[in-house]
């Protein structure tokens, strides 16, 4: 399992315009895990020394990426895959063999990138222990872009420690096609001419594999276990509904309260007073929002709600 990530790219794979080099692999220090993680340690993963630069660049795509929803985020462990195990060899076998069909039928690339894929504790133990499933999902599953970590985070819930857990994969995404809402239960890509879906060719923030070919196309390269106890202010912001079809700007603010520190909050409700006061216009109201909020936090929070929900009004 150990050779999956080196055999794809010989000298460095990108993590979100980040290097990890595999040449490094050799100089890992593993260091001793708590009782906390010994599934990971039974099923062939390994603690990596979060002074190394392999762990240095995971720890700071994840706080990159979670900057602007919590300050509060503290990545614990991460683990890497160095499972020997036969059933784990066939699987690293089975992706080489993909990522070349793949590479042959797409002109010499089959677009193997870095994706995060989140879920409970317990989902992640059966995928640690027996790879992804079809009895796991219904028709597919979802990955996140390295960039765009927050929906995966979103998927994962905190266990009785406070603990998240991302898997960290190699995907083979071929040729794309646009996954519309209608599209999103097939079972299979509408040709043979795709390989997985995306919700955007231009800047995807979310990947398909269906599950005809999940196993041979998601490889689990690292579990990255971490706290953002901020982040429960996303699940509590579900108890705040619209009372129509429109979100107001106090509604919004008030769910953002949750979890923006007092500082941000404070600047936030400062341009509110001035858009009340007609010192500033509706859209620059919204750009000092995307400015404090972030662009992931609004979309996660739009997400919450109906495709008939609305936004910005007064």
């Amino acid at each position: 399992m150990s050779q999956v990530v080196a055999e794809e790219d010989q000298v460095s794979v990108i993590l979100d315009n980040e290097e990890i080099s595999d040449a490094l692999s050799g100089s890992n220090q593993i260091v001793s895990a708590s009782n906390s993680f010994a599934h990971f340690l039974a099923n062939g993963f390994s603690k990596l020394d979060q002074s190394c630069l392999e762990s240095c660049i995971i720890q700071t795509s994840v706080s990159h990426n979670l900057r602007m929803v919590t300050s509060c985020t503290r990545v614990v462990a991460i683990h890497r895959n160095l499972n020997t195990s036969r059933s784990w060899q066939v699987r690293a076998h089975g992706f080489r063999l993909s990522m070349k069909a793949v590479a042959d039928k797409c002109g010499g690339d089959a677009n193997v990138r870095y994706a995060w894929y989140g879920a409970p504790r317990d989902e992640i133990f059966e995928i640690v222990t027996h790879g992804f499933s079809w009895s796991m999902k219904a028709h597919s599953i979802s990955l996140s872009p390295a960039k765009h970590l927050l929906d995966s985070v979103l998927s994962s819930t905190a266990d009785e420690s406070g603990l998240r857990h991302l898997l960290l994969c190699r995907v083979i995404l071929g040729k794309q096609v646009v996954v519309t809402g209608e599209s999103s239960n097939q079972f299979h890509p509408s040709s043979l001419e795709f390989d997985s879906g995306v919700d955007s060719i231009s800047d995807p923030t979310k990947y398909m594999v269906w599950n005809s070919r999940l196993n041979f196309s998601v490889v689990p390269c690292y579990i990255v276990s971490f706290e953002a106890p901020y982040l429960s202010g996303l699940r509590e912001a579900k108890t705040i509904q619209p009372r129509s079809s429109w979100m107001t700007f106090p509604t919004l603010i008030s769910i953002l309260s949750r979890f923006l520190d007092q500082s941000r909050m404070a600047s936030l409700k400062k341009h509110y007073s001035d858009f009340q006061g007609k010192r500033i216009t509706r859209p620059q109201m919204i750009e000092r929002l995307k400015q404090i909020a972030g662009i992931q936090l609004l979309t996660a929070l739009l997400k919450m709600y109906t495709d008939k929900v609305k936004f910005w009004t007064l």
